[in-house]
């Protein structure tokens, strides 16, 4: 089956309305870009949980509407046009969709990825490259954490430098478990996962259970509820932004057991002062890896001393 996309180049004003009344004339799915992507013009939108852009349109945007091959694509953009009150309806071009193989085509763009010195996550469609390694089976899907981010990596990399066999973790913010598994993987005894989302909970819990990984996986509520509710880790681990990481200083703090280690990630390093600044009144925090502008905070509670940063390579 094939199908036609009409294209309409239009002011950010009307972006988000001329979108709505698409679908609501007849269009399968409307997605609106930056017209100026490519250029020196491009515009990027992005923001923090809770400081979203209000609308997701560019001051020169760019709307694409799906339709059926057979569709009367003239009639659905005059009829968009009159109900957002436009003088006339905007310029459009059409472009075809040719029938393709999306499974295939989409497996295609998620090939094994190898992170620090011997971890694969490895998508079920591919076999590992190295059935030696520390083999994650992880197929993308709606929870964070694939290995492609470099703050997840800064993560895993962390835990394969400084296993904690026989010890306990807490991912906090596990997205799709798999800061949680590494740990398990690397021989770590009780491991746990909370996560506020849950579709992450369930996303993380399948993951665990492909990857023969006995972890327990928790709202919030729940895990005050659960046996683990007055339980001090010997790493723990949290992924998430630097808006909530210092807000939630204290708790995360108080969760880690004497002598153990805090690693925290989804920190910009212009952001990393101030969320060290956050933890300071209970634990110690320095740099100890970074990435493409993200990096990894690490301390240990009890200790007075700047841990040391990792020696970048080429460094």
């Amino acid at each position: 089956m094939s199908w036609t996309e009409i294209v309409i180049e239009i002011a950010r004003d009307h972006a988000e309305a001329l979108s709505d009344a698409l679908m609501e004339a007849g269009a399968l799915s409307v997605s609106v870009e930056d017209a100026d992507e490519g250029t020196d013009a491009e515009q990027p939108l992005f923001g923090e949980p809770g400081m979203e852009p209000e609308e997701a349109a560019w001051e020169h945007s760019r709307v694409v509407a799906l339709t059926e091959l057979d569709a009367d694509q003239a009639g659905i953009v005059a009829a968009a046009a009159a109900a957002i009150r436009l003088a006339a309806p905007p310029p459009f071009t059409l472009r075809p969709v040719e029938e393709q193989d999306w499974v295939r085509l989409t497996q295609s763009q998620f090939a094994p990825i190898h992170i620090g010195k011997n971890i694969w996550v490895v998508p079920s469609w591919h076999e590992a490259p190295d059935p030696e390694g520390l083999i994650l089976e992880l197929d993308p899907g709606l929870a964070f954490g694939t290995g492609s981010h470099p703050t997840t990596r800064l993560c895993m990399e962390w835990l394969e430098a400084h296993p904690t066999p026989g010890k306990t973790v807490l991912d906090y913010g596990c997205g799709s478990g798999i800061l949680a598994m590494v740990a398990k993987k690397l021989g770590s005894d009780v491991v746990t996962g909370v996560d506020i989302d849950p579709q992450a909970i369930e996303s993380a819990r399948d993951n665990a259970l492909r990857n023969h990984c006995d972890i327990e996986y928790f709202l919030p509520d729940s895990f005050a509820k659960s046996g683990h509710a007055e339980r001090r880790f010997d790493t723990v681990v949290a992924n998430i932004l630097s808006s909530p990481l210092k807000l939630m200083a204290p708790m995360l703090s108080g969760r880690v057991a004497d002598g153990g280690a805090l690693i925290l990630s989804g920190v910009l390093a212009r952001q990393a002062e101030e969320v060290a600044e956050a933890y300071a009144p209970f634990i110690k925090l320095a740099v100890w890896a970074g990435q493409d502008g993200w990096v990894a905070l690490h301390g240990r509670l009890g200790s007075d001393t700047v841990p040391p940063a990792r020696v970048q390579e080429g460094a």
